[in-house]
């Protein structure tokens, strides 16, 4: 065993480096034996205790262990080693690492440490010298393999250390890295205590035989090919294990076909920062504000009328308001935000109404076409605003005041009634005021959620705003008492469908609700477009404004065919009717391409060809050549991007809801898409901001951050620790400040409520529990934090990334539940790889890392995750509401 060639696939039978990991931990508690203070800071009655320094020299794997059981134990640790990649480990378990201005590596052979120079030589005992004033412990594990172990603590720098001093050469069997160190003794020198016993593992037997037991049945289950034992002496591992074979000896075996000291690494592509050309930046901005001033003077040469103006003027006003109040959103209402805007687009039955007409039931195509597009509205109205009401209930707290939210009834009616009684006397302008009023309500839902207390408050003005919006345009009407039979037919049957949905559906099934909601605001657009063609078609021949509303109208058709069909593959994707990967079909961008030729095409005959034929035919094209796009484009987007997709489709509905308003010549149907345009669009935003990538890279199906360098990504050595539940459950008992990390599998799992549960058990203990949610965690902006809520889990312990992200070096223990790219290290730590430059909750700067996870499999980027394989990381894999039910029924027990 001893023989077992140390390269990274052997670790698993690495005896050396298991008995290496419990020196270690046994040289701290030897050393915490003999040291006559506490290890951990204390302040009492009787006075101020510090904490004790620890130096450790050597950041191999008992180094490593030594470090992080001191570490545990509260002393102040300090940590050096000759190769700079030992650095991050260190420092991933809170300690100091120590180093020395001079360019000289000392990477070696098998995971040792080489022989440095002279000159570095000297420079260590320079260090080491200055050390053993300050510190109280000293442990040294430096080794070379095949000569005396480096002559590292000179007998000069013993008897500069304080009296009551300790010191642990774990190289004593060696010769020893300590000039004073008596191989197999305890003794004491100048009052320090030196410990050079040499049979450490022997003094933990059962931990020894374990481990040991485990490296000896895992490589012999290893020899050969599944269940057939076979020695191969090609492989290298079995090869260098082999003495005799036979009768004949192999030993010693021929060395390593690639030696790990001339293993070139791989190159990583530095990223120089480019220096900022102000002149630039500053023609650019002008050059944007230039284009935009641009554009209004080039519209107003065309408006073909006044009415044109003044809707392009709502249309501005309204996309600057919107943009300000959904920055003004909580990262927490997120989710609702979404809901509420699904609610509102339903305003596109203000469409349908003003195309129905007939009698008790449609008399023509047009009519028929509108009262379907009215219904399906309804639909998105009654389950959009129940939804919402759902979620935002959620985050009500057992201390939070009675709101009374009926009492706002008193406004709504007071508007609604103060409009009939307006419009019954005639007042020609009270329309326009009562849709203003609507647009504004609108405006308000959306500042509702800002925060928690004032979001119930921004539904219900949502539902007002809808609410009166809608009578605003019957009052316009005046429909017949027949027609209006019709229109409530409508408007009772959606409801009844959306409010039956909305109360059935459960939480962890919004993001396919929403999307779903979203097919149908798109399939209303396409429907009022088509039926707003054929009953305003007579009136394009004189109309001044015919090639206004027939943009409008083709537009409109365009946007909601493509959100239409793509919000249905992104709910067949997140419903699990489709598989959730990208389906990247061969020359997709080339098809995409066709496509958006193909709409570009019909849309100049649609212009060309004044007839009805044509223009139906077109188009009906377009509406099949959007659909037709918005399924090759959403299916080449894989599950884990469908928060973006779906913020987008949010964005297309909305801008699809404008053209409608420009179409019918609606203030109030291009306020409300301005609003959920430029709410789609700033979610679109953060989304690929919290990913680090452009719309078009997520949108085009493609992955890699914009800051990926060009060389080979880093390699990931080493292997992974395991853990119980029982362990878990020690390591949560012996944490003081924990952090829960929720991801997409916790969603999945449906482990939030017994992780509420366990959290307030522990809040109980006095232990300082909180959340960190990723922006792009789950499937759907802000979905986590409906869960939790969801679960009882209070808001205001539950932190975004920029709020807690600094937090987590002070931070006893980590629970990663279910979350892969968003704690992937190498986002931060290697240039190449492909998530390089995405902001990443950093949980392993914490003190020890639980990873809960169904297996070691890689997130959606595919790449292997670092923390798995750091030394204060352990992995709890199986099914997250098992485990997690496993350690709140342990922490029950142990009350």
């Amino acid at each position: 065993m001893d023989c077992v060639p140390r390269i990274s696939r052997a670790q698993v039978y690495d005896a050396l480096s298991s008995m290496a990991n419990i020196a270690g931990y046994r040289a701290v508690i030897e050393a915490a034996g003999h040291f006559g203070r506490f290890f951990a800071g204390q302040i009492t009655a009787a006075g101020k205790v510090p904490p004790a320094k620890v130096l450790i020299i050597g950041g191999g794997v008992a180094g490593l262990s030594a470090c992080g059981q001191a570490r545990n134990m509260g002393a102040i640790v300090r940590a050096f080693d000759t190769r700079a990649a030992v650095k991050e480990q260190v420092e991933s378990m809170g300690a100091e690492f120590l180093t020395i201005k001079m360019d000289e590596s000392g990477e070696g052979a098998g995971g040792y440490a080489k022989e440095m120079s002279p000159e570095f030589i000297k420079a260590e005992h320079d260090l080491f010298a200055k050390q053993a004033k300050e510190v109280d412990i000293i442990i040294t594990t430096a080794l070379i393999p095949g000569i005396k172990a480096p002559l590292l603590v000179l007998k000069e720098h013993i008897e500069s250390m304080k009296p009551g001093s300790v010191v642990v050469d774990l190289a004593a069997e060696s010769g020893g890295n300590i000039e004073t160190t008596r191989p197999g003794e305890i003794y004491t020198y100048n009052d320090v205590v030196h410990i050079g016993l040499t049979d450490l593992p022997s003094r933990l037997p059962t931990q020894s035989s374990t481990l040991y037991a485990n490296n000896v049945s895992k490589f012999l289950l290893s020899i050969g090919e599944k269940d057939h034992f076979y020695i191969n002496l090609d492989d290298e591992v079995v090869r260098g294990s082999i003495i005799l074979q036979n009768g004949k000896n192999l030993w010693p075996p021929p060395p390593p076909k690639h030696h790990a000291t001339t293993t070139k690494a791989p190159v990583v592509k530095k990223i120089e920062p480019k220096a900022v050309d102000h002149f630039r930046e500053t023609m650019k901005s002008a050059m944007i504000y230039s284009g935009g001033l641009g554009s209004l003077v080039v519209l107003g040469a065309v408006a073909p009328n006044p009415a044109f103006t003044t809707m392009a003027t709502t249309l501005s006003l309204a996309g600057i308001v919107g943009y300000h109040t959904v920055w003004s959103v909580t990262p927490a209402l997120h989710s609702p935000l979404m809901s509420v805007t699904n609610a509102i687009s339903g305003i596109t039955a203000v469409g349908g109404l003003l195309q129905m007409g007939g009698g008790l039931y449609p008399s023509n195509s047009v009519e028929a076409l509108a009262a379907t597009a009215a219904f399906i509205s309804f639909i998105n109205i009654s389950g959009g605003f129940l939804v919402t009401q759902r979620m935002l209930d959620m985050f009500k707290r057992p201390t939070d005041p009675p709101e009374h939210m009926y009492l706002y009834g008193i406004p709504a009616a007071a508007f609604v009634g103060g409009y009939i009684y307006a419009m019954a006397k005639g007042y020609p302008e009270i329309h326009q005021m009562a849709y203003l009023g609507s647009s504004l309500c609108c405006v308000g839902a959306l500042g509702g959620l800002s925060n928690q207390k004032t979001s119930r408050l921004g539904n219900s003005l949502g539902i007002i705003g809808v609410g009166s919006g809608l009578v605003a345009t019957l009052g316009m009407m005046n429909p017949s008492a027949e027609v209006l039979t019709q229109m409530a037919a409508a408007a009772i049957g959606g409801s009844a469908i959306g409010t039956v949905i909305a109360k059935k559906i459960e939480i962890t099934d919004l993001p396919q609700l929403v999307a779903a909601f979203h097919s149908l605001v798109g399939a209303a657009a396409v429907l009022t477009c088509l039926a707003t063609y054929v009953h305003d078609f007579p009136s394009f021949a004189t109309a001044t404004d015919a090639n206004v509303i027939k943009t409008a109208l083709f537009l409109g058709t365009f946007i909601g065919g493509v959100t239409f069909s793509g919000s249905l593959i992104a709910y067949g994707k997140l419903q699990g009717l489709l598989k959730s990967s990208p389906m990247l079909l061969p020359g997709r961008h080339a098809l995409n391409a066709a496509l958006l030729a193909g709409n570009v095409g019909a849309m100049a005959y649609y212009f060309l060809d004044p007839s009805m034929a044509v223009g139906l035919s077109m188009l009906g094209t377009t509406t099949a050549l959007s659909c037709a796009m918005g399924v090759t484009l959403t299916s080449a987007i894989g599950g884990a991007d469908m928060p973006v997709v779906i913020t987008v489709l949010n964005s297309y509905s909305g801008w699809a809801l404008c053209a409608e308003g420009f179409m019918l010549n609606n203030n109030l149907m291009t306020v409300v898409g301005a609003l959920i345009g430029s709410s789609g669009a700033i979610l679109s935003y953060i989304m690929c901001k919290a990913m680090n990538r452009s719309l078009p890279n997520v949108i085009l199906g493609g992955y890699g951050t914009s800051s990926t360098g060009g060389g080979k990504p880093m390699e990931i050595t080493g292997t992974h620790s395991e853990i119980n539940v029982d362990g878990a459950v020690d390591m949560i008992k012996n944490a003081k400040r924990i952090i829960i990390t929720p991801g997409y599998g916790l969603c999945v799992a449906k482990a939030q409520y017994p992780i509420a549960e366990m959290v307030q058990i522990l809040q109980s203990q006095g232990k300082n529990v909180r959340f960190a949610i990723h922006p792009v965690a789950g499937r759907m902006p802000g979905q986590l934090n409906v869960l939790l809520a969801e679960a009882g889990v209070p808001y205001d312990i539950v932190l975004e990334m920029e709020e807690i992200n600094d937090e987590f070096p002070e931070t006893d223990l980590v629970l990663v539940i279910g979350a892969n790219d968003t704690v992937n290290s190498a986002a931060e730590d290697d240039p190449n790889s492909i998530i390089a430059g995405m902001p990443v909750l950093r949980v392993w700067k914490a003190h020890q890392v639980i990873v809960m996870k169904r297996s070691l499999g890689v997130g959606y980027a595919a790449i292997d995750n670092p923390i798995f394989f750091k030394p204060n990381s352990s992995m709890l894999l199986g099914d997250a509401k098992k485990t997690c039910d496993a350690i709140l029924n342990r922490i029950k027990a142990t009350e």
